[in-house]
């Protein structure tokens, strides 16, 4: 059984003018105690149209506004990444949480803040 925890945010961070989001992959291994894993890669999913908060006349547009890879590999601007598993391509609207902390990094985050 799998859980979906997420809440909208109207002014996401972005990346190349971008939405995306994480796919993070926990297992809870036990309650009592409680123990719980969580997979040192993940995924970043890429919106493949340039954010624009919502209004009247841009809602529709699903490639601006959801980041399913489902969706969003019908857009003619799709791009697949093309690296190997073991690369950290930061290129393609379907990227490897590696690749993301990358990007951040370089933006100045502290990374170290952001693993658990």
């Amino acid at each position: 059984m799998g859980f979906v925890i997420q809440q909208y945010l109207d002014s996401p961070h972005l990346i190349d003018d971008l939405k995306y989001d994480l796919r993070i992959y926990v297992l809870l291994y036990g309650v009592n105690p409680m123990r719980v894993y969580i997979h040192k890669e993940g995924i970043a999913r890429f919106c493949t149209e340039p954010y624009k908060k919502p209004n009247g006349s841009n809602l529709s547009n699903l490639y601006m506004h959801l980041t399913n890879y489902a969706i969003n590999k019908h857009n003619s601007k799709f791009q697949q990444n093309e690296a190997s598993e073991s690369d950290e391509a930061e290129e393609g609207h379907k990227r490897s949480l590696g690749a993301l902390l990358n990007i951040l990094r370089a933006e100045g985050a502290n990374i170290e803040k952001l693993k658990l």
